[in-house]
């Protein structure tokens, strides 16, 4: 299993990165900022405006080195890769599957049961967790939850899951501000383009952060992150690392955001408002939440397929590895992350 990424961000909008021999260069204007060895880099992620010189483009594709590009909000924009790695005839056996109505049916439900299972655990825990507050709407979420699940195993076609799972999102939603302990922080519904309030903008970015990694990981065991079963294929649209990121996000995501934010590890200072209502980070708030995210990957949790305990960082991996045996019928069935 490949090691967790060495993964290098370029949090400062206003830099540019560029080669020197085999370093990294990162400069802003005339002065250099920072000068890292390209050696051990397996990754590296851009929310910088001004770009990444030609040389460093090349570099990262001759080495397989994932160069990713993201708005300073969170949203991604695209990526420069080197030769996928893995055998032809997985890709193959993924592309034929992904055609079949009846494939798409059966890991779109299994995929989808599983994000409401864990969405129901962690409204569970919350409450479980702070007894201190009458949270019956909370409860009645989760109670619908259930009732949804039901819901998706009876769907004779993708487009019912779809549906359903969009008016689940919808609920969940509606709940999830009641979650948020900590002044400052107001969540009064899911804003994407653009995020309009704090959450919404660590949501988004975080959401971003975790197709980035499962999309790499997709590509470490050979298989197209572009071609997925739920989500419609379009280009430049990793559609197979969204569908799998949907059985992960209240786990590594939601969760997370709720933490920090409770916890006092992030605040309104971290934050500004654009002209217009987008709200983004402060180059200090990025980079405070990029090393909370990388520490809570080294945290430890014993995954109920492979029961094994291993890094939250590696969950991905993990995933990618089940999705391929299941594609090369090693497997009955994929198997999503289940929360416990």
């Amino acid at each position: 299993m490949r090691k967790l990424l060495n993964t290098l961000y370029i949090t400062s909008e206003l830099t540019y990165v560029s080669l020197d021999n085999e370093n990294i260069v990162v400069k802003k204007e005339s002065e250099v900022l920072a000068r890292v060895p390209f050696v051990n880099i397996e990754n590296i992620v851009c929310f910088n405006y001004l770009g990444c010189s030609p040389a460093l483009m090349g570099k990262c594709a001759s080495k397989n080195i994932p160069l990713n590009f993201v708005t300073p909000s969170g949203k991604y924009l695209a990526s420069v890769t080197g030769t996928i790695k893995g055998n032809v005839v997985l890709r193959q056996k993924q592309f034929d599957s992904t055609r079949l109505d009846s494939v798409c049916l059966e890991l779109s439900k299994n995929t989808i049961v599983a994000k409401f299972h864990n969405c129901r655990v962690m409204l569970a825990k919350f409450i479980k967790n702070h007894n201190d507050n009458n949270y019956d709407s909370i409860k009645q979420t989760a109670d619908l939850i259930s009732n949804n699940i039901e819901k998706v195993n009876l769907c004779n076609n993708v487009d019912e899951i779809r549906g359903i799972e969009g008016e689940t999102a919808r609920m969940y939603f509606r709940t999830f501000g009641q979650m948020i302990r900590k002044d400052g922080f107001i969540f009064n519904g899911r804003s994407k383009r653009p995020p309009l309030d704090n959450v919404n903008a660590l949501l988004s970015f975080c959401y971003t952060l975790l197709t980035l990694e499962i999309k790499s990981a997709l590509e470490t065991v050979g298989l197209d992150p572009y071609v997925g079963f739920m989500h419609t294929d379009r280009a430049g649209r990793p559609a197979l690392a969204l569908d799998l990121v949907e059985e992960l996000r209240a786990f590594a995501v939601d969760n997370f955001v709720i933490n920090i934010v409770n916890l006092g590890q992030v605040n309104t200072k971290d934050f500004y408002e654009k002209e217009g209502g987008a709200v983004l980070f402060t180059d200090e708030g990025r980079r405070k939440i990029l090393k909370l995210w990388e520490d809570r990957k080294k945290d430890t949790i014993k995954h109920k397929i492979i029961n094994e305990k291993l890094q939250i960082g590696l969950v991905p991996y993990v995933q990618a590895q089940l999705f391929a045996k299941y594609l090369r019928g090693d497997m009955e069935q994929y198997c999503p992350f289940i929360w416990s």
